[in-house]
């Protein structure tokens, strides 16, 4: 993980919803964007942002293992695929962690860059 400076006035809500944003996504990031006493905080706002744009990810993840347990459903390998389904909770549960823990603007590889280069996400 790459890392963004420490973040600075950050309360104990903050770091609870950003650990909420990634282990209840998309459910808590939504209501982190709507909710104007939320949003202007900088750090919820930045970690509702990534953990959407790592739901987003594993959503296409899901997808494809779902394809391919489809595809092979008649062979022991569809039986493989489906225990990759609890694959992304493992990411969600560290990032909740982190988030959680160190209160800092921290990295999901590939993830921010791509959300920062797109204008969805700003670097604090």
């Amino acid at each position: 993980m790459s890392q963004i400076p420490p973040a600075t006035d950050v309360t104990d809500n903050d770091k609870l919803m950003a650990a909420l944003a990634y282990f209840l996504t998309p459910l808590v990031p939504i209501i982190v964007l709507l909710v104007d006493t939320m949003k202007i905080r900088p750090y919820q706002k930045y970690h509702a942002l990534n953990a959407l744009g790592l739901f987003l990810a594993e959503l296409v993840f899901c997808l494809l293992v779902c394809v391919c347990t489809v595809i092979g459903s008649f062979f022991v390998i569809g039986i493989c695929f489906s225990v990759l389904f609890l694959v992304p909770l493992i990411p969600n549960i560290y990032y909740a962690i982190i988030a959680y823990t160190r209160p800092e603007y921290f990295e999901i590889p590939v993830i921010t860059k791509f959300m920062v280069q797109q204008g969805w996400l700003t670097k604090p």
